[in-house]
């Protein structure tokens, strides 16, 4: 059985990463408190990356992403 991949396809917006973000907090039995805590950052952040704010703290994304052992892959696009 496979493992289902959140979302299917490309990540096209800041939505898409934190609906993967919230998956995985969820599926590894996180808190958005806990999460934030093993990060060293606050909840209003794990909130607003979950809600796909656009504007938020890249590094921090991708600290938030490493926790949660996600890696992130950019490839070509093919034309």
């Amino acid at each position: 059985m496979s493992e289902e991949i959140i979302p299917v396809g490309n990540i096209k917006s800041a939505k898409d990463i934190g609906k993967i973000v919230t998956h995985y907090r969820k599926k590894q039995k996180l808190t958005q408190v806990e999460l934030a805590g093993l990060a060293q950052t606050g909840t209003r952040f794990i909130s607003e990356l979950e809600n796909g704010k656009g504007t938020i703290q890249f590094d921090k994304v991708m600290h938030i992403l490493e926790l949660l052992g996600i890696d992130i892959v950019a490839r070509q696009r093919s034309q």
